[in-house]
């Protein structure tokens, strides 16, 4: 079905995703839903459960108990666009071609035809590959797409739904309504998550909310704790993002639960890339972002399938049918 140098190269949840598609799944069970929940510059350190001394995010804190937890993961690519590229389709950026967060060529304004004919033809790698929403739909599922998604129309990258209807507006280059998402609430993927139910299909779930990616500007409330906490106000801003993106993962979590789907649902975590947080400024530090070091690439992963035993054998993931 797919061939060796894909399955040896395919990212995280394509992995998952498919090894429980094509073995996996309960005996004469449909198979599961996939959520995928991928967190925007933050750095590997910057959770409960990764024992940092400040920052709160008791939700994914609780979706790591019950997680096959991974501390020592890592993308292959420091930068956000190539990243995200590489989970949706399993390939490494040589290979999807998808290297940088613009075309290589950038003409200074992008606002001009020119930069926007160049970038068009980045964003049209992204049709000559096969991608997980496409090979999910093969099974039956629906797709939703929120947050980043630099690939023009959601579509584009086989998702039956989304909220990125493809740069209308200059300078849109992260996406454009799809950012919305977390920071202004969490209804599309409610309604979508209605809308699967009601047909009676699997879905897949792409959150990758612009969280907590710049511009830092969180709730006042939690700035307010954090700026009780550091000196710095970058760093507490920083902070409070970051209990701010966690706020909305339960959100979706709580969601899932209350359809009484948990049990039939397979949650994947992990961040685009990593993040250290310049005390001085708004920017990144350093051996972060955009970086090789450990600061850039380093992510922690977490799969979540309650009921089923997630292990690791070969450098693969496989889910055991056995209970728990």
């Amino acid at each position: 079905m797919f061939d060796s140098q894909r399955l040896m190269v395919i990212g995280v949840i394509s992995l998952a995703a498919l090894l429980l598609l094509t073995g996996g799944t309960r005996a004469a069970e449909r198979p599961p839903n996939i959520v995928l929940i991928i967190s925007d510059d933050q750095a590997w350190t910057d959770y409960g459960f990764m024992s940092h001394p400040v920052i709160e995010t008791p939700n994914l804190d609780k979706l790591a108990r019950r997680s096959a937890v991974f501390p020592r993961g890592y993308v292959p690519t420091a930068l956000c666009r190539p990243s995200l590229a590489t989970l949706v389709t399993g390939l490494y950026a040589h290979q999807h071609q998808i290297s940088g967060n613009d075309p290589s060529h950038a003409l200074a304004d992008p606002r001009s035809p020119a930069y926007r004919e160049l970038q068009q033809r980045l964003i049209g790698h992204i049709d000559r590959q096969p991608t997980l929403p496409q090979l999910l739909a093969e099974q039956g599922y629906l797709s939703h797409q929120s947050g980043k998604w630099w690939e023009g129309h959601h579509s584009r990258g086989g998702f039956t739904h989304g909220m990125t209807r493809g740069f209308p507006q200059p300078g849109g280059r992260h996406g454009d309504d799809g950012l919305k998402i977390g920071r202004e609430g969490m209804m599309p993927i409610f309604e979508f998550i209605d809308l699967a139910v009601e047909q009676d299909k699997p879905f897949f779930i792409w959150y990758a909310p612009f969280l907590p990616h710049t511009p830092h500007t969180p709730p006042k409330r939690l700035l307010e704790k954090y700026r009780a906490q550091v000196d710095s106000l970058p760093v507490a801003r920083y902070y409070a993002m970051c209990e701010w993106f966690d706020e909305t993962c339960g959100e979706l979590v709580d969601q899932i639960e209350q359809k009484g789907l948990t049990e039939n649902t397979l949650f994947v975590y992990v961040g685009d890339n990593g993040w250290l947080q310049n005390p001085d400024a708004p920017g990144y530090a350093p051996r972060s972002k955009q970086s090789p070091y450990e600061g850039g690439t380093r992510q922690p992963i977490l799969l979540s399938w309650q009921g089923t035993r997630v292990h690791v054998r070969d450098c693969r993931v496989y889910a055991a049918v056995a209970r728990a």
